[in-house]
């Protein structure tokens, strides 16, 4: 436990290096800002939000080593829209290239569209209770937040120009200067080209000359016009955009996603070497990814949206998503809800002492782990903890009129609760939803041939069986047939049936679920193996 930095988790680790790269740096410590960039192109999903949470996490981490810390919530309303995303309407297709900001919400209850995506992300930020502090980046360029910044940036155009060739390849700016003018006669930015800097009237010369966009070709307008920074007229590339924010920001740690880590590195150099400011620590994160293994995608359609993880399972389920590790991609779907629910559920056992862990140093990680998903304000004694697809199987069957009441009493016959707490009731209807419009098999387990001889064996037993008793003698009976330990026996029919290593007592289960039902399933479980 020597070695054990912090409450033991990767977050604390990642404090550690943060306070002690500003100190060799010779900065001060008094205040240690965090960024999380906030997209606004589209309807955010899981891993949008998880870019901020783990900002999040970092601030969380840097006061609990004694260091004062602010996330800056940073949304990216100031981008153009480059493609229609999947599911909205066609109509936006002539907003293409025109910033988010100045695009009209479809859904009508924003001032713009950029604003009502940028409000779910914001509105996931607080059902999980994140604290930050928002900055629109519409907003920044109205203000001319960047302005200093922009015209450094602006000033040493070529210099940029040749080191974005040289870091990536790309040679887009070398003949032409890294920012995106809103074109005064057509509205649209990515179809403008910067031609030109005047110092003096802080402005950019530019011409609409049209660009592709996601291999579709965007005619410009012609039209050749300034656009003044003080006016917020135009924007940064994302080239360079990051190292104006760090630097008026006083960012000094951001995570980003390797899909972007070009952008980063040019960034990087940006600011230590055109603004003379030391870059923020970062670290690098991958994608979460669908089922198929695409990316969680915006424009691919494929979201995965952070409200329709609390229509199934918890704010604190997500945070523990999120928290658990930064490294490595990992497939997502919300068929997985209860494997983080069930987790969460376990992590809370080990943290009041219901559940034992060791070596020591696994159990001062698992408990960090759950302090930082309550925020290190961790409840003060556990919940009610019953297994997630229980839960979903009893509230599937249950009459819809009276869904809470009629799995309350079923938990109740269990002795798995004696009361029904709000928590419980909300759990219920969690997992109501999630039973009826997602619900699929239970994960496969691994059965080996002794162990697939006796479920077959247990299939033929429940054959017209009608009483709990009776189906409970025969579980047993089949365990010692086969040669398998009883408790080894139930703890295999439970991972089958509820994919959790223990439950209710299996009798009463089988027969309340019904035992075709049931058998169906330990038939299921036969042929997978």
């Amino acid at each position: 436990m020597e070695n054990l930095i912090g409450r033991g988790t990767w977050l604390d680790k990642l404090a550690s290096e943060i306070i002690e790269r500003e100190r060799s740096l010779g900065r001060s410590t008094h205040l240690v800002r965090v960024e999380s960039g906030l997209g606004a192109s589209g309807i955010p999903h899981v891993g949008s939000l998880g870019d901020a949470l783990r900002g999040y996490g970092a601030k969380l981490a840097l006061e609990d080593q004694g260091v004062k810390s602010e996330l800056i919530a940073f949304t990216d309303d100031m981008d153009g829209l480059r493609k229609v995303p999947a599911g909205l309407g066609r109509e936006l297709e002539k907003y293409i290239a025109m910033p988010v900001s100045a695009i009209p919400d479809p859904y009508g209850c924003h001032p713009s569209y950029g604003g009502h995506m940028g409000s779910l992300l914001r509105d996931a930020l607080d059902k999980v209770g994140a604290e930050y502090r928002f900055e629109s980046g519409a907003e920044a360029y109205r203000r001319n937040a960047l302005g200093a910044q922009a015209e450094k940036i602006l000033s040493a155009s070529d210099r940029i120009g040749q080191t974005i060739r040289e870091l990536t390849g790309q040679e887009k700016y070398e003949d032409s200067l890294p920012y995106f003018a809103i074109c005064a006669n057509c509205g649209r930015m990515y179809t403008t080209r910067a031609i030109g800097w005047d110092p003096k009237s802080s402005s950019v010369h530019y011409r609409c000359e049209g660009t592709e966009l996601r291999e579709k070709k965007i005619d410009g307008c012609g039209h050749e016009g300034d656009a003044r920074l003080s006016k917020g007229e135009g924007k940064l590339s994302w080239k360079v955009e990051f190292a104006a924010r760090w630097a008026a920001l006083d960012i000094r740690f951001e995570a980003y996603g390797k899909d972007i880590s070009d952008s980063v590195k040019v960034n990087d150099w940006v600011a230590e070497n055109v603004l003379s400011f030391h870059p923020p620590f970062h670290v690098q994160y991958e994608m979460f990814l669908d089922r198929s293994g695409r990316k969680i995608s915006k424009s691919a359609g494929n979201v995965f949206t952070p409200q329709m993880w609390f229509r199934y399972g918890s704010t604190r389920s997500l945070v523990l998503l999120m928290y658990k590790r930064i490294a490595g991609t990992r497939n997502l779907s919300v068929a997985d809800i209860p494997k983080y629910m069930d987790e969460l559920d376990y992590m809370e056992d080990v943290y009041f002492g219901k559940s034992k862990v060791d070596p020591p140093e696994k159990l001062a990680r698992l408990r960090g782990l759950y302090e930082y998903t309550n925020f290190l304000r961790p409840p003060k004694a556990p919940s009610i903890h019953i297994p997630y697809r229980l839960l979903a199987e009893i509230a599937f069957s249950a009459p819809s009129e009276d869904v809470t009441g009629y799995s309350v009493r079923r938990l109740q016959a269990y002795k798995m609760v004696t009361e029904a707490t709000p928590e419980l009731l909300q759990r219920i209807q969690m997992a109501r939803s999630w039973s009826t419009e997602i619900m699929g098999e239970p994960p496969k387990v691994d059965l080996g041939e002794a162990e697939r001889k006796a479920v077959a064996d247990l299939i033929a037993s429940l054959e017209g069986q009608k009483e709990p008793e009776r189906v409970q003698f025969e579980i047993f009976e089949v365990a010692k047939r086969n040669g398998i330990p009883p408790g080894d026996f139930f703890r295999l029919l439970y991972e089958i049936l509820l994919g959790s290593e223990k439950g209710p007592r299996l009798g009463p289960y089988i027969v309340d679920t019904g035992v075709k039902r049931t058998s169906s399933a330990l038939t299921r479980a036969i042929k997978q193996n």
